[in-house]
Formats: structure tokens, C-alpha cells, sequence
């Protein structure tokens, strides 16, 4: 592919992409052909019937939204260190090519690039970023495939769908206190995006696409392999982060755990692979928790990390940077470990010296509050002085920590 793109571009400025041309006519299909029996209380899953769903995914404005998509996300490139700028100059010459590899099952993605960032609790998170190419035919088959599946999804699950917010998670698990569920069953899934077993995954795949040649392309993506210090690794368990496809496939797998707490009557709000089930007692809570283990390592092969997990007081526990007050009518408040995450970032943007309030309240709070305060609906900067004066480190901790507190204090 590198070969590839050293090809002349002259005049391709002026040309439309292959896909932005003329009318294509659109293969007669209907996504909403049959359905499977309800599952556990949820809607109906839906089934793509259609052995034409790749001529869907590749149609002109299906692929012009997925290259805009892709273009607003920007990102870093991938293993053959094409950018995303370069991406539409690049399908000008080989979308052609590409669309009849797609529409013959042949395309082969390239692997992941590795890439490790620091969770704020410690430790590393592991990304694999896909080529700009791979992460452009991704966001094409996710939306199709999204449209189709997102309404089959459970309530309960905020994380990664349209029109569903972490603030949402939130204000769910707070009406659940609210109405005397003051236990919390806390389930964190250990390593989740890196131990997905594929034949599972690909099995909830199957029983909603019978295009085999999306389902080629699906497991080809979950099997890429990754480069990671100069080789070249296969991937025989997980969803990589850091692409278009890893969070639809992630909830259509952890779909069935909803489906099943559905089923057991629980109340409950997932975001990711987060998971806050809500009880009235403690000797319920460890009952809920030692049967959720068991269902999840039988049914879908994954493993509860036991030291982040546990059953407790909502207040005891965090959910998202929140926790909450004890007592009748529990409000939100930011997790002591975000604060303390929040300070030290504060600390961090710091220099010895003293800095401009202006500076930090145009550049670093910007930084820290996407960070700490993401489920904050609003966290406004103080307004910068006429004549920015110079603060020390412990002034500005104070005012940032301020704002902060300030805009939680609006959340009800």
C-alpha cells in the first residue's frame, strides 16, 4: 500500500471521489426482513437477511458520510503511516479497486499499530489504531450496521450509541439510589477489549448478518494482527481499541449480560464495560455478584477483575468520576480519585514561577476539565483578569478546583 501512494496526484485535486460520481443504483434489499423471537424482555434482534448488505455498505452517501467522519476524527496514522489528510487523495486513485475487493470478499485489512497510554488509575491502556483506509472502510460497515442494531439494544446500556451520554449513565444509577437501591453491585470486566473470544463474538455476528462476505470482513479486522516494536503479532482474542468497529461490536456482545440482568429483573446501567447493578441489601448484592461471575465466564468467556470489583455503598464506590452523598436524596460528587487525578494534572500544567491565569484558563483547563470533568454538563473557566497576573501553583489548584465544584454543585 506504501508503494501505492507514491503514485504521481497530479490534477487529482480537481477530480470527484469514485464514489462521489453518478447515481448508483442500489441493490434491492431490505434490512428489515425478518426478526429473531425476543431475547430475555428486550426487543427484537434484527437480522440483516440480505446477502447484499456489502453493496449497502459501499454505496455513494453511506461512504461520503464515513469519509467525513473520518476526516473530523483525525487521529494518528497507522502501520503504513498514511494521515488522514492523505485519504481522500488516496481513494481517488484505488477506491475503485478497493470496492471490488470489498464486493468480492477479498480485502485483507492491514494490522494495528500498538500504542500504550496511561490510565489515570495506573497502568497502560493498549490501542490499535488501524490505517486511515481500514479505519474509513470500518466507520462505512459501522454505520450501516448501527442503524440496524442500536434499537435492538437494551435501555440500560449508555455507552458508545447515538443519543445516549455518560451523563445519562449517571442520572440513571442516581434514580435508582434515589428509590432505595443503596447497594451497588460494581462489575468491572478484567482487560475486556483484549479478551474478547472471537468464535463468541462472531457467533451474536452471525445470528443478526448473513452476508459472508461481512462476515469475512469482520473477522479479518478481529484476526489483522498487530505491529508492535517491528513485528508483527496475530490477534487471536480481542477488539482493539482505537477503532470505528471496537465499540459497536463490544455492546453487541455485552448486549446479552444486559439482556440477561433484563431477564433476572435487575436494575442495572452499563457504559462500556462498566457495569452498576443496584440492590437493597448487601447479602443481595454478593448474591447478584457471585452469579454474574459465573454467567459471564460460562457464557461469553469473560473474567470479573476481582481488585476493582466489589459490592458496596454508592458512596463508597465510583461510577464514571462520580460517586454520590449518603442519605435521602443523594446528589452527585466528584470521586475523590478524580479529584485528586484533577490536582495533580493541575500541578502538572504548572511551571515553577507562577503562570498567566489567561493562559491556563485558555489552553490547560481546557485539558483537565475534558479529562476530570467529562460528565460535568458545564465547567466554565473563571473569567481572566484585564491585566493576567502571575499565580502560583497552590492559587490556581484553588481555582480550578473551584470551578469545578461550582458547576457539580449545579448538577441535581
Amino acid at each position: 500500500m506504501g508503494a501505492r501512494r507514491q503514485k504521481n496526484q497530479e490534477g487529482l485535486g480537481q477530480q470527484k471521489l469514485a464514489f462521489e460520481g453518478e447515481e448508483e443504483v442500489k441493490p434491492r434489499t431490505n434490512l428489515r426482513e425478518g426478526t429473531e423471537a425476543p431475547i430475555a424482555g428486550g426487543k427484537a434482534e434484527s437480522r440483516t437477511t440480505s446477502e447484499q448488505l456489502m453493496d449497502v455498505i459501499v454505496e455513494r452517501e453511506n461512504l461520503k458520510e464515513a469519509l467525513k467522519r473520518v476526516k473530523g476524527n483525525k487521529g494518528a496514522g497507522g502501520v503504513d503511516g498514511m494521515g488522514v489528510e492523505e485519504l481522500s487523495d488516496y481513494l481517488k486513485d484505488y477506491w475503485k479497486q478497493l470496492r471490488e475487493e470489498l464486493l468480492r470478499g477479498t480485502y485483507k485489512p492491514q494490522p494495528v499499530r500498538r500504542v500504550e497510554i496511561e490510565k489515570p488509575g495506573g497502568g497502560v491502556r493498549k490501542l490499535g489504531i488501524p490505517t486511515v483506509v481500514d479505519r474509513f472502510i470500518q466507520q462505512a460497515v459501522m454505520q450501516v450496521l448501527q442503524k440496524e442494531w442500536d434499537g435492538t439494544f437494551s435501555e440500560h446500556s449508555c455507552g458508545f450509541r447515538p443519543g445516549r451520554t455518560a451523563h445519562q449513565a449517571v442520572a440513571k444509577a442516581q434514580e435508582y439510589i434515589s428509590a432505595g437501591y443503596e447497594v451497588v453491585v460494581d462489575i468491572d470486566l478484567e482487560k475486556f477489549f483484549d479478551r474478547v473470544n472471537h468464535d463468541i463474538l462472531m457467533s451474536r455476528v452471525a445470528r443478526r448478518v448473513s452476508d459472508k462476505r461481512v462476515l469475512k470482513l469482520i473477522r479479518a479486522y478481529l484476526n489483522a494482527g498487530v505491529l508492535e516494536d517491528g513485528l508483527v503479532s496475530a490477534t487471536e482474542e480481542g477488539t482493539p481499541q482505537g477503532g470505528p468497529l471496537s465499540p459497536l461490536l463490544s455492546n453487541l456482545l455485552l448486549d446479552e449480560m444486559d439482556k440477561e440482568l433484563e431477564k433476572r429483573g435487575h436494575l442495572f446501567v452499563r457504559y462500556a464495560d462498566d457495569s452498576n447493578i443496584y440492590v437493597r441489601s448487601e447479602r443481595a448484592g454478593e448474591r447478584v455478584m457471585e452469579g454474574m461471575k459465573k454467567y459471564l465466564s460460562k457464557r461469553l468467556k469473560l473474567k470479573v477483575n476481582e481488585q476493582k470489583s466489589a459490592v458496596g455503598k454508592p458512596s463508597e464506590r465510583k461510577f464514571l468520576g462520580f460517586s454520590f452523598t449518603k442519605g435521602e436524596g443523594p446528589r452527585r460528587k466528584i470521586s475523590e480519585e478524580s479529584e485528586k487525578r484533577f490536582k495533580k494534572r493541575v500541578r502538572e500544567l504548572t511551571r515553577r514561577g507562577g503562570r498567566s491565569l489567561q493562559r491556563v484558563s485558555g489552553s490547560g483547563l481546557g485539558k483537565i476539565r475534558a479529562r476530570v470533568g467529562r460528565l460535568l454538563r458545564e465547567l466554565r473557566d473563571k473569567e481572566p483578569t484585564a491585566r493576567p497576573r502571575l499565580l502560583d501553583e497552590a492559587t490556581i489548584e484553588v481555582l480550578c478546583v473551584e470551578a469545578m465544584e461550582e458547576a457539580a454543585a449545579t448538577i441535581p
